[in-house]
């Protein structure tokens, strides 16, 4: 029991000062449209130089894991993902705070974040070998049949229709081609200098969610909506925990997911949240109120992308391969104070990888806290004219494209995907399974070309692929969400005869 013995370094005055100080940095930095939780853990990462290794890697641990959870506030209120991995929290989030239960869906979303960061980070307390060894039976090809899986869920996410959501999704995978293809290194599809590095996620994703809802704003002529008309309904935290816990099923999948999917390098806690919604949706007796409003949805987005944040850093601090683009952002925060992961990590410098661990743990608690607290403050955004609102909403959209990679570039990317998205959603389209099919457009792709070439030096495409026992577990998990998904599009259609 090492991380009890280290558990004091936690709570010395400086430690405790830097955890709240990078909880609450993250809180809102991640309620901030583009800044994602790689880019507020690198641009922390200069001023931990001058620090000791405990103390910044307690800071870093502190952001990570408090711009997770606070990308759920523009999620709810603004219908603007904070990061990719609060994509899903919108689907449900944003109509509860349409109706004036802001407060209870952000509520809700920390809670369910404390949970699920609660049981990810314990998870890498107790069985950091364990899980180690499990993360590194994930190969090119596990990886890859984990994108289809992902692929498969696009269709649910769409609740008008299958087909449209099919549709979106292959748009999304389409737009993810776009740039240099990193294994063959082939330009496609670059007819402007601005997609020479191809589609930025974060750009897309504010333009894809934000740039709809501004100009449906000036499109309305007046702003006089039913947004002004909105009503801010004062939630009980009391009965938030107990909502929170009535939902057992939707947490449990959250967690359980969040925590599979952390392990497993280069995945993301993107694919995470959307993952958890749509089994937890399968799974869920009240399918039809996902969607409008349902707090299974939040739930089970939310705790899955905080549980993910402990085991991606398993990989990391064991085999040196970051489970997330965060935790490769850590790993440079490592090695810039001479900390080498591998398997002795433990062993060589447990004063200080003990009290990062710990901090992580007491950071959640504080998140949940700080989080809570805000949380009926921040629902009064409902209330706020629309006019402010556009214009808020628009400057916010700029600035976040802009400052990704500091290039108008993305700004033009950003406008013109949010355009188009405001057409496509006249016609029924919605941009999560559009925004999925561009984050997995690239594992998917990446891991097949590669797979291809080890497989043709091997026992060919079909050996590769489709053998070993992982193997067939993931592709009898493709099949079965195929199925589930048809026969809930089968079952609804009956239903409505």
């Amino acid at each position: 029991m090492d991380f009890i013995f280290y558990f004091g370094e936690v709570f010395t005055l400086t430690s405790m000062l830097l955890l709240i100080g990078g909880t609450i940095g993250g809180l809102i930095m991640g309620a901030t449209p583009g800044l994602s939780p790689t880019m507020t853990v690198a641009l922390l990462i200069p001023f931990t130089f001058n620090m000791t290794p405990v103390h910044g890697l307690i800071l870093l641990g502190a952001a990570y894991t408090s711009t997770v959870a606070g990308g759920a506030v523009s999620a709810i209120l603004l219908k603007i993902p904070g990061a990719p991995a609060n994509i899903a929290t919108t689907l449900d989030g944003h109509t509860m705070a349409k109706k004036g239960e802001g407060a209870k869906a952000l509520q809700l979303s920390f809670i369910s974040s404390l949970i699920g960061g609660l049981f990810g980070v314990f998870l890498l307390i107790f069985l950091t070998p364990e899980l180690a060894k499990l993360a590194n039976e994930f190969k090119t090809p596990h990886v890859f049949w984990l994108a289809i899986i992902g692929v498969t869920v696009i269709g649910s996410l769409e609740a008008g229709s299958v087909v449209k959501g099919l549709l979106s999704g292959c748009i999304g995978m389409w737009l993810a081609t776009i740039g240099f293809d990193d294994i063959q290194g082939v330009k496609r599809f670059v007819f402007h200098p601005a997609l020479g590095g191809g589609v930025n996620i974060i750009p897309a994703l504010i333009g894809l969610f934000a740039i709809p809802q501004v100009i449906t704003m000036f499109s309305k002529g007046r702003f006089q909506t039913d947004m002004e008309q909105i009503q801010v309904k004062k939630h009980p935290i009391a009965a938030a925990f107990r909502e929170v816990f009535s939902r057992k099923r939707a947490l449990a999948i959250g967690t359980g997911i969040g925590s599979i999917i952390g392990l497993i390098p280069g995945v993301g806690g993107q694919i995470a949240g959307l993952l958890a919604y749509d089994q937890a949706k399968k799974f869920s007796p009240e399918k039809a109120k996902f969607g409008t409003g349902h707090s299974e949805g939040v739930i089970a987005a939310e705790s899955a992308n905080n549980a993910m944040v402990g085991p991606s850093l398993v990989p990391l601090l064991i085999l040196s391969i970051p489970g997330s683009p965060t935790a490769a952002v850590l790993l440079g925060g490592l090695v810039i104070h001479g900390i080498f992961p591998g398997p002795n990590l433990f062993i060589e410098y447990p004063e200080v990888i003990w009290p990062f661990i710990n901090s992580m743990l007491i950071g959640q608690i504080l998140m949940c806290i700080f989080g809570i607290y805000i949380a009926s403050l921040a629902a009064r955004v409902a209330q706020v004219p629309q006019s402010v609102m556009a214009a808020v909403v628009l400057g916010l959209a700029l600035f976040g494209s802009y400052a990704v990679q500091q290039s108008m570039g993305d700004v033009y990317v950003m406008a013109v995907l949010g355009t188009m998205m405001y057409f496509l959603e006249r016609f029924g389209f919605s941009a999560a399974p559009l925004v999925l099919g561009l984050i997995l457009g690239p594992i998917a792709e990446s891991n097949f070309v590669s797979g291809s070439l080890m497989a043709s030096a091997q026992d060919g495409t079909f050996a590769f692929f489709f053998t070993g026992g992982l193997n067939i577990l993931l592709v009898s998990i493709v099949v079965l969400s195929i199925g589930l998904s048809l026969w809930s599009e089968i079952t609804a259609k009956e239903t409505e005869r």
